[in-house]
C-alpha cells in the first residue's frame, strides 16, 4: 500500500522533490501509537516542501529498492516471532542500506531485532540482524511511563517508554541519549536508544517524533542529502510542539 502527501507550494526550494518512507511491518509491529511517528515524519517532510510517499512492507511483500527512509515500530513478543524469518530474509539488504547511510528509525521490538539477539523472558532466543552492536534480555518488570533524556545532538528528548526488554550496547554503537527521568535501555547504565550510521533505535513510542521534530529533521536531511545532494530547510513554527513538550516534561513518571 502506498500513501501520497503532496508538498508545499512552488515557493519551497524542495518542491517537486519526493521522499519515499517505508514503514516496516505495520501489521505486526505497530502498537502504542507507532503509526504516529510515520505520520509525523511525513508531515514534517511535507512542511519542508517535499512530496512524500509512504509505503508499507509486511512479510511476504517484495522489498522496494528505491526508498529514502525506513521506519518501524514495536510489537509484542508474538509479533516479533511472526516477522523474524522475513526480517532475516531482508536483513542483508537492510544492513547494506544502513552502511550506505540510509536513515532509519526503529522503535522497541524492531530496535531489539536490529541488534544481535533478543532473549525473551520465556527463554526463547530471537536472532537479530546485527545492525546495532547490542543485545536484549527479557526482564521481570514492565518499564512504562513518561521519559526525559538528554542528547548531545538533539537536545532534550521527551516521550513515552513501554517495554520489559533490557538492552545492552556494545562498543560498536553509541546511545541515543542519557536518561534524566525514566529508565531507558536498562536499569543500570542510564542510557536510552542506540545510534550507528544514520540509524536510530529507541524505546520511545509513537509520541517520539511529534514531540521531537529535531529527530524528524535529522532523518529528512540525511535522506535529502543522500538522494539529492542538498537540503534546504523551511522555517517551521514549532510553538505548539514546545507547549506539548513542556507539558509532557511536567507529567509524573
Amino acid at each position: 500500500m502506498t500513501h501520497t502527501i503532496a508538498g508545499e507550494p512552488v515557493s519551497s526550494p524542495n518542491n517537486g522533490k519526493t521522499l519515499r518512507i517505508l514503514q516496516l511491518y505495520p501489521k505486526d509491529m505497530n502498537i502504542y501509537g507507532d503509526w504516529g511517528n510515520t505520520l509525523a515524519l511525513a508531515r514534517r517532510a511535507h512542511a519542508h516542501g517535499f512530496d512524500v510517499e509512504i509505503l508499507d512492507y509486511n512479510p511476504g511483500d517484495t522489498f522496494p529498492d528505491d526508498v529514502d527512509i525506513i521506519i518501524g515500530g514495536g510489537g509484542q513478543d508474538s509479533g516479533q516471532t511472526v516477522i523474524q524469518e522475513d526480517l532475516h530474509a531482508i536483513g542483508a539488504k537492510l544492513k547494506k542500506n544502513a552502511e550506505e547511510g540510509m536513515p532509519m528509525l526503529v522503535i522497541c521490538g524492531l530496535y531489539q531485532l536490529f541488534g544481535k539477539e533478543f532473549r525473551t523472558h520465556e527463554g526463547e532466543t530471537l536472532k537479530g540482524i546485527n545492525i546495532f552492536d547490542a543485545y536484549t534480555v527479557g526482564g521481570n518488570e514492565r518499564l512504562i511511563g513518561n521519559i526525559v533524556e538528554d542528547s548531545q545532538e538533539f537536545g532534550t528528548i521527551v516521550g513515552f517508554e513501554n517495554h520489559s526488554g533490557l538492552t545492552y550496547l556494545g562498543a560498536g554503537c553509541e546511545p541515543l541519549a542519557t536518561v534524566t527521568k525514566g529508565v531507558g535501555n536498562n536499569s543500570t547504565d542510564h542510557h536510552e536508544g542506540a545510534r550507528v550510521h544514520n540509524v536510530v533505535g529507541t524505546y520511545l513510542h509513537g509520541s517520539l517524533l511529534p514531540k521531537n521534530p529535531k529527530i524528524s529533521d535529522y532523518l529528512i536531511e540525511a535522506a535529502a542529502q543522500r538522494k539529492y545532494g542538498e537540503f534546504t530547510p523551511e522555517k517551521i513554527d514549532d510553538s505548539m510542539v514546545e507547549k506539548a513538550r513542556a507539558s509532557a516534561m511536567k507529567r509524573p513518571r
